[in-house]
Order: structure tokens, then C-alpha cells, then sequence
């Protein structure tokens, strides 16, 4: 079977007119590959950062002038139209969703995994747009607040950035945990956060919060606007600031903390993590889902061809929840 991909790829490192779109036709899937036909995929910040080169020391990583693979995207929902021979987990027409990963190439018409990667299976809950970015904000908020802050009931959470694609899956993930959350937005999303399940929403034009009165167990900064050294005093004596953005900063404070002192800074790349263990999270993320205690907010949607209007959009910060080409 004969299947032509549109795609994009980047070029070189730089604005949003870096993305080019191409046409190809898809290999066949080999043993145990799928092939899925792209409902929706997400438009990510972290894909307007690999867009960018930034930050830059990951060019060591990603590739010096361009991205070695310059495939875009990683986020994707869809329905399988091809299988290999051996494989078991999915059959043709399944309705899935799942993450690229490292592979990229979710912003396309067509994606080429292997049936072993971070695939899952489509709930009926969640349209094909919230599907898609079920790997970006819910994913990477769950391992953060569950495996790395391990947060309890009752504990006090504070959420930066909490109308973000993060920051708002964090606010539902942390409310249905039993946490005590607080987050801070601008006044113009103050009600979206406090409907999402913060009970105290900071303005954060008007309110500094490392300069308050209260204290938190966990700071999850999803936006990478804080720094531990800043959020240390705000912290209880066992607390711990959280972060998905990793500069030197972070990195320092991350390695000093695991040696001295109570105080913890942590960092995790979620999307490193084995595919196993990403489904095993995903399971418990659908879980929340399917309690009615989470759903994506989605932003805008834009055609798969408008991906340059997308990527600018994402780059001017004021984006609420998500971003979808579909």
C-alpha cells in the first residue's frame, strides 16, 4: 500500500518561516510498526524551542546547525491504517494516541511507530485534539507531582504558570490528589485556574509570591520563571521545587540539593523515560480522566498546513492550555 505523508521539517535553527513543508511517500511498516493516520497532533513549546536551538547547549545533543532528525512534533492522535506482521497490541482502525519522542514527525498527515513505543489506545472520554496533547501538559505534570514530589493529600501546592498547557493539567492532577493548590496567572485567566481546582490564585503582575506569607510543600514551576534559589524561602523544611526546564541553574541547584540540606530542587526529562513506564503513567493519567477529574484545555486549533501560524502563536506566551494542528 502506497501512503503519501505531508509533513514539515526545520531547516535550520530560527523563527517560525524555518518550517518547510514536504511531501513523501511512507514506508511500509515493518514487523512490528504501525502506521496511523494523524487526526490532531500538539504544538508545543518544547517544539518551538527544538525550532529555536534553545536552549542552546542542546544543540551538543540535537545537532550543531539544524536538528539531526528535523522532523516536527511529538504529540499525536489518530487511527491506525497499517500494521506489520507481528504485531498484536493494535489492529487497523484502532483509534490511538500517543508521543514521537526523539522520532518527532507527529506534525504530519501520517506517522510511522514501532506498535512498542508510547501508543495507547484512544478512551472515548477525549476527543481526537485532547488526545493529542495527552503527552504534553497531563503526562509530564503526572510524573512530576506523583513520581518525583510524590505529593499527598492535603500537601500545599503552588503551580506557576498554572493556565499553561502543564500548568493547567497540573492544577486538576494536583486538586484530585487532595492537594491544598494555589497557582498563579494573570488576571484574565484568574477564574479558568479557580475552575480547574486552584483555591488560591495569585495574579502574578500584582503579587510576588517568594515574598508571602505562606508556604508550600511543592512548587512546580511548568514555565521555568522561578529558580529554587528565589522559591527556597517559601518552601516548608522538607519541601520541593519542581521544575521541567532545565537551564545551569537548575541543573546546580538540582545536584547540591541531593547531597545538603532538606530543601530539594528536582528535575526530570519525562520524555526520556522507557516506553513502559510512560504507558504505565499514561494508565493512571486516563484514570483521572475517566473520573472526570481532568480534560485538556485547548486554545486553538489550526489546519496541519498552518503550522508556521501555530508555531508563532505558541511563541507569544499568551496561549491558555493548548495548541492543536489538526
Amino acid at each position: 500500500m502506497k501512503i503519501n505523508r505531508n509533513a514539515w521539517r526545520i531547516q535550520k535553527y530560527g523563527g517560525p518561516a524555518v518550517l518547510t513543508p514536504f511531501q513523501d511517500v511512507l514506508s511500509q511498516p515493518g514487523p512490528e510498526e504501525i502506521v496511523i493516520q494523524t487526526k490532531a497532533s500538539a504544538v508545543t513549546r518544547a517544539d518551538t524551542m527544538l525550532r529555536e536551538g534553545t536552549p542552546k547547549f542542546a544543540r551538543l545533543f540535537l545537532g550543531l546547525r539544524k536538528p539531526r532528525n528535523d522532523l516536527v512534533g511529538a504529540g499525536f492522535s489518530g487511527e491506525v491504517i497499517a500494521v506489520g506482521r507481528e504485531v498484536s497490541r493494535f489492529a487497523v482502525g484502532d483509534e490511538v494516541f500517543g508521543e514521537a519522542g526523539l522520532q518527532f514527525g507527529a506534525n504530519a498527515s501520517h506517522i510511522l511507530m514501532n506498535e512498542n513505543g508510547v501508543i495507547m489506545p484512544k478512551p472515548r472520554e477525549l476527543s481526537h485534539e485532547e488526545a493529542a496533547v495527552m503527552c504534553d501538559g497531563p503526562l509530564t505534570s503526572y510524573n512530576f507531582l506523583h513520581r518525583i514530589a510524590a505529593v499527598r493529600r492535603n500537601a500545599r501546592v503552588l503551580i506557576l504558570g498554572g493556565s499553561g498547557s502543564l500548568g493547567s493539567a497540573a492544577v486538576q492532577i494536583a486538586a484530585h490528589m487532595g492537594a491544598e493548590v494555589s497557582a498563579t496567572t494573570s488576571a484574565r485567566n484568574a477564574g479558568l485556574v479557580a475552575s480547574l481546582g486552584a483555591g488560591h490564585v495569585i495574579d502574578y503582575s500584582q503579587e510576588d509570591f517568594t515574598m508571602g506569607a505562606d508556604t508550600y510543600d511543592v512548587i512546580f514551576d511548568t514555565l521555568g520563571v522561578s529558580s529554587f534559589g528565589q522559591a527556597k524561602r517559601v518552601l516548608t523544611p522538607n519541601g520541593r521545587y519542581i521544575c521541567p526546564v532545565l537551564g545551569c541553574d537548575l541543573l546546580g541547584a538540582s545536584l547540591v540539593t541531593s547531597v545538603f540540606g532538606r530543601k530539594r530542587a528536582q528535575f526530570s526529562a519525562t520524555g526520556m523515560l522507557k516506553p513502559a513506564e510512560l504507558r504505565e503513567q499514561l494508565s493512571q493519567v486516563l484514570e483521572i480522566v475517566e473520573a472526570r477529574a481532568l480534560a485538556p484545555v485547548i486554545d486553538r486549533t489550526y489546519p496541519l498546513n498552518a503550522l508556521p501560524e501555530a508555531h508563532r502563536y505558541v511563541d507569544t506566551g499568551r496561549k491558555v492550555g493548548n495548541v492543536v494542528a489538526a
